[in-house]
């Protein structure tokens, strides 16, 4: 789509590609998330988008991608991403953004397909979407929310050199949810950066981030705007190794 430049934005590891989804990627996302996300006894999403049948499951995952699409303005922005592993979308990696081009930072959301998990994608994944938002778009940081209990993604996050950066508390399923949230700055992701990536397709998309041309970088914490009621609040992070 030439009218939509984001099509062409993609970030390659040497073992998969982060990728703006077409219809048929997310197709293939859905049916991932419909095979399953997370062990059924432990929800690690604020919204419990992954409770319900089949057809719940797989409509909730592309009206998700729908509505960011829709809603996009390049100062309240979030950019799903579909994750693909030898010709397969394997899960998903987002960032999301309020006022980037004087906050500089994103939030990151992220999952994989339950059989896909524990062989080393979510690690290759997220460096992809680091190096998107640091190399691509110029980040200063980065920030991520973990459900406390979801040890996996926990674990990435202290691989990546994320630093904890308070909690907070939200009720699901009915009961009482503390999750971690975790802040990376520029310097420690250059630090902790081991795996690489290429970043292609930014430049003609680069207006849709940011309306000036040039920005003064700034390190105003944005996590507090960010989970505020200006939006629903972002689903926690589920980046499994």
């Amino acid at each position: 789509m030439r009218n939509w430049p984001l099509h062409g934005l993609s970030v390659r590891t040497s073992r998969i590609e982060l990728r703006y989804p077409t219809a048929d990627d997310l197709d293939q996302l859905a049916d991932q998330a419909a095979a399953g996300v997370h062990a059924p006894g432990f929800m690690p999403f604020f919204s419990q988008w992954t409770d319900g049948d089949r057809e719940t499951v797989t409509r909730r995952v592309l009206q998700r991608h729908w509505r960011a699409m829709a809603e996009w303005t390049p100062e309240d922005w979030t950019l799903y991403l579909v994750v693909v592993h030898d010709g397969e979308v394997v899960g998903s990696q987002s960032l999301g953004a309020i006022d980037f081009g004087t906050t500089r930072e994103v939030l990151l959301t992220s999952w994989l397909g339950l059989r896909h998990q524990g062989s080393g994608l979510g690690g290759h994944a997220r460096a992809a979407s680091l190096e998107l938002a640091f190399t691509g778009l110029g980040a200063d940081q980065a920030l991520s929310v973990v459900r406390q209990g979801n040890d996996a993604s926990q674990a990435v996050c202290r691989k990546f050199g994320f630093v904890h950066d308070g909690s907070q508390t939200n009720a699901v399923r009915g009961e009482r949810a503390v999750s971690d949230r975790y802040r990376l700055t520029r310097e420690r992701w250059a630090e902790h950066r081991a795996i690489e990536a290429e970043v292609h397709g930014v430049e003609p998309a680069r207006h849709l981030f940011d309306t000036a041309a040039t920005r003064t970088a700034t390190t105003t914490p944005a996590l507090a705007t960010l989970l505020s009621g200006i939006r629903p609040a972002p689903e926690p992070d589920q980046a499994v190794a």
